[in-house]
């Protein structure tokens, strides 16, 4: 079976049996409906991945491969805050009528700043320094701007990533505040894991471990049930993830330089409610 489905499955199961729910607490969430979006929660769930042994991409349920690559791109890559740059309609919740979320995500990355070799961007700067300076210990990016955070339409989930190239392998730590475990748990570990794949392929290294801290790992009330059939379904052995090899900078990259090979899993699609 996948890793990732391994991993899923003991997350989902140890907050279901050992979380904390907050049915007593007065929460943002909400149903569209209005009725509140309680939660049960384990608090610091911490994983793994070897992304040198297979890509963590879940097969108990599908994961649409492409709309996961074209935000990861539309962030990191266009560095947007407009939806009109994406071709999915996953932020169309948190656009207002210009299509804009605000000074959130892309538009965090693309803000320059100053270093003794010059102004860069986060992005750019990891890119510096993963072919100048390898050894540092200092390659981080950070959306999670305070000063900005009163004009995001969302706050940061995923919002910090710590680079470490250890002999000719390429770490990284992804911190994450909060993670509806059904509607994005794996979709951000995917998005991750090929964002690791892309710094690496570009500075000549070899790919090594995404390690990815949550803060709180929750499971909303109305996906309960959805969550108790998803980790009972049969599992599959993780697909190859092939990349376009010939790519040697980081922006020449697109949805179609990544493709799955032997990719099984659960087709069957679920009625998810989003918690607004």
């Amino acid at each position: 079976m996948s890793y990732a489905d391994e991993v899923f499955i003991k997350n989902m199961k140890d907050i279901m049996e050992n979380g904390t729910w907050d049915s007593d607490l007065q929460v943002r969430p909400k149903w569209e409906d209005g009725t509140m979006a309680h939660t049960i929660k384990k608090f610091a769930i911490v994983n793994r991945y070897d992304l040198s042994k297979e890509l963590p991409i879940l097969t108990i349920r599908k994961t649409n491969f492409k709309n996961c690559i074209d935000e990861l791109l539309w962030i990191w890559q266009k560095k947007s805050n407009n939806i009109r740059d994406l071709n999915s309609h996953i932020w169309d919740s948190w656009a207002d009528e210009n299509g804009s979320i605000g000074k959130a995500y892309g538009y965090q990355l693309q803000v320059k700043h100053h270093y003794k070799e010059g102004e860069f961007d986060q992005v750019d700067r990891v890119l510096f320094d993963l072919k100048h300076n390898p050894a540092s210990r200092r390659i981080i990016t950070n959306i999670y701007n305070h000063q900005d955070l009163s004009e995001m339409k969302l706050y940061p989930c995923a919002y910090s990533l710590t680079f470490n190239v250890t002999g000719n392998k390429l770490n990284a730590i992804l911190n994450q505040r909060s993670n509806d475990m059904l509607t994005a748990n794996n979709w951000n570990v995917l998005q991750y894991a090929i964002l690791v794949h892309m710094f690496a392929q570009v500075s000549g290294l070899e790919v090594g471990e995404l390690v990815h801290v949550i803060a709180d790992a929750h499971i909303y009330d109305r996906h309960i049930p959805i969550v108790k059939e998803i980790i009972e379904l049969e599992q599959h052995p993780a697909p190859k993830l092939i990349i376009d090899k010939s790519i040697k900078n980081f922006y020449d990259f697109t949805v179609d330089s990544f493709k799955l090979e032997n990719y099984v899993c659960n087709t069957k699609k679920y009625k998810i409610e989003v918690a607004i």
